[in-house]
């Protein structure tokens, strides 16, 4: 998809599953998100091309993102959850790189809306921007900062509650 410094953007393949996994565990302090990856790859929500891996020069993966389908309201949208990065590789605009290129697919794809629930410094960057000034919420009570959403097409953004698919457990 995409060539930049030292890695390339490209759809994850079967292939690269062990090592996504791997990127997942090594990114985050607990293996939770390592897990939802897997448990999502058997679910509807998964969604063929929306998992990319930023690679080496070898072609061996060293972060992850993924989109999965999720809603508000009643409205389709899609969720970025999770963005991982090798240790080794955080702080170098991998993470950023994976962010615009899946969002550029999304929209590509005719996706309008997505959803994530993170930093709050960290995002907006991307045009992310608070849910709550939408009337959109979670089921669950989460930092009203840390939870945004984008429209991809300027599309006026629907209001109402974000089912997650089953695996997120919310």
């Amino acid at each position: 998809m995409s060539t930049h410094r030292s890695w390339t953007i490209r759809t994850e393949n079967s292939a690269d599953i062990t090592r996504v996994h791997a990127i997942n565990a090594a990114a985050f302090d607990t293996p939770a998100e390592a897990d939802l990856v897997d448990q999502l790859r058997t679910d509807s929500a998964w969604i063929d091309g929306l998992s990319l891996v930023a690679t080496d020069d070898t072609d061996t993966p060293i972060a992850h993102i993924l989109l999965t389908r999720n809603h508000i309201g009643d409205t389709e949208a899609l969720c970025l959850a999770p963005v991982a990065v090798l240790p080794e590789y955080q702080r170098t605009g991998v993470g950023g790189a994976l962010i615009r290129a899946v969002l550029r697919e999304a929209a590509t794809r005719g996706e309008r809306f997505v959803t994530v629930l993170g930093h709050p410094e960290y995002y907006p960057r991307f045009g992310f921007e608070r849910a709550s000034k939408y009337g959109i919420a979670m089921g669950v009570e989460v930092p009203d900062e840390a939870l945004m959403v984008m429209s991809l097409d300027d599309s006026p953004l629907p209001s109402g509650i974000i089912r997650y698919a089953t695996p997120f457990g919310v």
